[in-house]
């Protein structure tokens, strides 16, 4: 299979969700709490979405599949798609507009404080992902920016973790995948250069 046409079926999976969100709308199908279903859902696909972005590195260097990174871009603006669809959701349709119900929100309740941060973290990470901004940022800068999506990761684990209040089997398993991405970020980052260096030394 070509790598565009890999493109073509990432971003036609990336709109799935989207797509069953919006034909259960239309049909009724949402249960007694419809806004509670869209919140939680497009909450859900943001997080997935983001640890899915987060693993394709580990993954490209454990395998060498070095066409993985073509994907991350794609599959950032679309967690930043989920979170921002998860964030009008609150706004419009659980607080329609109420903005001092909501800043009283985010100050008070502190999941709904770290899940804001995180969604607010995406934002750079949304304007500066095309080509003519990393050009503008330069490639050092651009890689030191966008190490926010771990922070943002995190915020939206800790998001979920804490809005669970009892059931938090569901959240600990996202927060134990994020763990370990990030574990394999700190081999990938510091074990792996000390061992090269140390075959060189000796060699």
């Amino acid at each position: 299979m070509r790598v565009g046409h890999i493109e073509s079926l990432v971003f036609f999976l990336g709109l799935a969700p989207a797509s069953v969100l919006l034909f259960r709308t239309f049909l009724g199908n949402l249960g007694a709490n419809p806004i509670e279903v869209i919140t939680h859902d497009t909450g859900i696909w943001s997080l997935r979405i983001l640890l899915v972005t987060l693993a394709l590195t580990p993954i490209r260097r454990f395998t060498g599949w070095n066409v993985l990174s073509r994907f991350r871009r794609m599959l950032g603006l679309f967690a930043f798609f989920y979170a921002s669809l998860h964030f009008l959701t609150y706004i419009v349709l659980d607080q329609f507009f109420a903005f001092d119900y909501i800043i009283e929100d985010i100050v008070e309740r502190p999941y709904i404080t770290v899940g804001f941060l995180g969604f607010v973290l995406l934002i750079p990470l949304a304007v500066t992902s095309s080509q003519a901004m990393i050009r503008r940022l330069g490639g050092h800068r651009w890689k030191v920016l966008h190490r926010l999506i771990y922070f943002c990761a995190t915020a939206g684990v800790v998001h979920f973790l804490w809005q669970a209040k009892i059931d938090i089997r569901r959240p600990l398993v996202y927060a134990i995948v994020l763990a370990v991405l990030l574990m394999a970020r700190l081999v990938f980052n510091y074990w792996r250069p000390v061992s090269v260096r140390s075959f060189r030394d000796q060699s």
